[in-house]
This record gives structure tokens, C-alpha cells and sequence, in this order.
């Protein structure tokens, strides 16, 4: 009874519709919650963009970052970030969807002094080169076979040592070691946008179908979020003509 099939030409073997049936759903799920994650990420960063530029040309951006509020609108992010890392248990879909959108205005704040520190062209052309590379990123990340899981931890122990190194540098100020971080800290993010693609496919394996799953899209969202903006502010290190 193994191998039973239907002797009738044509006639599909018991079970192939139904497992057929279960898999190109499944797919058609994967591809939905994808593009729900992808929306949501570059919907940030366009909202981020446009707070940046917007505190710039108005000139506040240039009266507070001189004054000690720039350290609380440097340092606000990342309090967004830990609420929702920590947090995300206990909040709604709604209220982890309000906390991304605050996010990414905040950051847009954060982001204001590039426009007082590099030209416009070279602020447009790192980020076309880094939206670029984040596509192939995270298209590698997407359909390859090979599993990332041990790079990935290699990278986040790699973000840690960098984290170190630019807090070491606020007090060295050493202009050729704040290359090499800038170098290192590209290699990282761009490693980690494959790994965090991959990630969050994965994820869906385990949210499908349950409540958790539109929390897990901002999650997803604001892991590739923060890959894209790490991987722009260190390449603008490099294409970056000052004013």
C-alpha cells in the first residue's frame, strides 16, 4: 500500500494536490510577509530621510547640535530600540507599529548633521551605492542554501568589538583609526544584511498563523532597518565630499 498509485493515465498520486495545494500557500504566505517586512523597513528609512533633511534646512539642526540636547536626540533611538527588543511581548501589533514610526522620526533627528557636515550629491550618490549593495545583500540572504547561522554570530560579536573600538576613539580621535572602523563597520552590516534576511525568512516558519506574526514584521523591519542605515553611515565615511 507504500506505492499505490491510480493506474489511470494522468491521474495525480494521494496526497500530491493537497501537499501541492499546502506548499505554493505557503509560499504565497513567505512572499507576503517578505514584502510586509520590506515595506515596512524602507518605509522608515524614507521617513528618516525626510526629518533629516527637513531639521536640517529648517536650521535648527545646526543650533541643537551644539548644545548638550544633541546627546539626548543621539542617544533617543537607541531607548526606542531596547523598548522594543525588550518589549515586544508585551505590546501590541498597534503599539510596536507606533514605536517604529517614532523610531525612525527620532533617528531622522539624529541623522540631521550629515547634511551640515557632507555635501548633498555625495549624501545621494552613498545612498543609491548603499541601497544597491543592501538589494544584493539581501537577495543572497534570501534564496541562498547555505545556512548563515554560525556567520551571523560571528558578525554580532564583530559589532560589539566595533562598538568598543568607536567609543575608545572618542578619546583617541585618531582620524586613521576612524577609517579602519568605517571600513570594518561595512564589511559588518553588509555581512549582517544577508544573515538578518535569512533570519527573518526563517522566522516565518515559526509566526505563521499566529498573533505574533505582524509584531514579528516590525521586528524583522527594524533588524534590516538598522543593517541599511549602519551600512550608509559608514560608507559615507568614505563618499562623503564635506562641505
Amino acid at each position: 500500500m507504500a506505492n499505490w498509485s491510480d493506474p489511470r493515465p494522468g491521474a495525480v498520486p494521494f496526497g500530491g494536490a493537497r501537499a501541492g495545494t499546502r506548499d505554493a500557500a505557503f509560499d504565497a504566505g513567505l512572499r507576503s510577509y517578505m514584502l510586509s517586512v520590506y515595506n515596512y523597513m524602507a518605509s522608515g528609512v524614507l521617513l528618516t530621510g525626510i526629518v533629516a533633511l527637513l531639521f536640517a534646512s529648517s536650521g535648527l539642526a545646526a543650533q541643537v547640535m551644539g548644545t548638550p540636547l544633541r546627546w539626548v536626540i543621539a542617544l533617543a533611538p537607541l531607548a526606542f530600540v531596547m523598548v522594543l527588543s525588550f518589549g515586544i511581548q508585551r505590546l501590541s501589533t498597534g503599539a510596536a507599529q507606533a514605536i517604529f514610526w517614532a523610531f525612525a522620526a527620532v533617528m531622522g533627528l539624529s541623522m540631521s548633521s550629515i547634511f551640515l557636515i557632507y555635501t548633498g550629491p555625495s549624501i545621494a550618490i552613498t545612498f543609491f551605492a548603499t541601497a544597491t549593495a543592501f538589494l544584493a545583500l539581501s537577495l543572497y540572504g534570501y534564496t541562498t542554501k547555505r545556512n548563515l547561522q554560525a556567520f551571523g554570530t560571528f558578525l554580532i560579536m564583530g559589532v560589539v568589538g566595533l562598538l568598543v573600538a568607536m567609543i575608545a576613539n572618542m578619546f583617541f580621535k585618531s582620524p586613521g583609526f576612524s577609517m579602519v572602523i568605517s571600513a570594518i563597520g561595512v564589511l559588518l552590516f553588509a555581512g549582517l544584511t544577508a544573515y538578518d534576511t535569512q533570519r527573518i525568512r526563517e522566522v516565518y516558519y515559526e509566526v505563521q498563523g499566529t498573533d505574533f506574526m505582524g509584531k514579528a514584521v516590525i521586528m524583522g523591519a527594524l533588524s534590516l532597518y538598522l543593517d541599511f542605515v549602519n551600512m550608509f553611515q559608514f560608507l559615507l565615511s568614505f563618499l562623503g565630499s564635506r562641505d
